[in-house]
């Protein structure tokens, strides 16, 4: 990536993540990127002490604020150092850091504006429940905002400088990838959708603050709401 002369930088929202933190910025590192900015969401273990011992650039919210509080956080702080291209993924080691090249390819070649890590376009081994509730987030994704996608709750994308200057979203938590979709379609941004391995353990099934049906219906309110007001 250096021979492209582009400053990629990775975003890790988290919350409550200090068994794994460690291992998942390990990882990526890895895989050779070193631009890492992980925010903590007023997570109530050790995960900010943890992160900040791996050596990667960490903040945190004082207090719980949401997934895309989160995630907005860590984009402010990329565009403050210059960013080129941004990477959002999750912090629990669902993603698989070896697909970040898939994602940001598209972007260095200038083909498109967004890459949308997409779960569904190949779901083996993604739990029938799961499959079931993003098929419905989808089509009310779809039916909001006049775009449809494969998987429009996925939170592994990637970004080109003129994508995250222009998107701008009201969300705070988990409406906040849907809520992207639309100013995708708002803005006219050239998009494609890439196939991602997740990877399903038992600790990132176990984590309560997974989406699920009832704050599944409070994301689509939230949505809603966001839309009118």
């Amino acid at each position: 990536m250096e021979k492209q002369n582009k400053k990629i930088y990775i975003i890790l929202p988290a919350y409550n993540e200090e068994k794994v933190i460690t291992e998942v910025i390990t990882e990526i590192q890895k895989v050779g990127y070193q631009n890492i900015i992980l925010v903590d969401d007023g997570s109530s273990d050790q995960t900010f002490k943890v992160a900040k011992k791996t050596g990667v650039l960490v903040f945190r919210h004082k207090i719980n604020r949401g997934k895309g509080a989160t995630t907005k956080t860590g984009i402010e702080a990329s565009k403050l150092l210059s960013a080129d291209i941004i990477v959002t993924m999750d912090a629990d080691g669902q993603h698989n850091p070896q697909d970040i090249i898939k994602l940001i390819k598209p972007l260095i070649e200038n083909k498109c504006d967004v890459v949308l890590g997409s779960r569904l376009i190949n779901p083996k081994g993604m739990p029938w429940y799961k499959i079931l509730h993003n098929k419905i987030g989808n089509l009310i994704t779809w039916y909001l905002y006049g775009l449809w996608v494969t998987d429009s709750q996925s939170g592994f994308r990637a970004y080109s400088k003129k994508a995250f200057t222009l998107i701008n979203t009201l969300g705070d938590r988990y409406e906040y990838d849907s809520e992207v979709i639309h100013e995708v379609y708002k803005y006219k941004l050239r998009y494609k959708e890439i196939p991602i391995q997740v990877r399903y353990t038992k600790y990132s099934m176990g984590k309560i603050q997974k989406q699920g049906f009832f704050n599944g219906v409070q994301t689509v309110y939230k949505m809603i709401w966001n839309l009118i007001s």
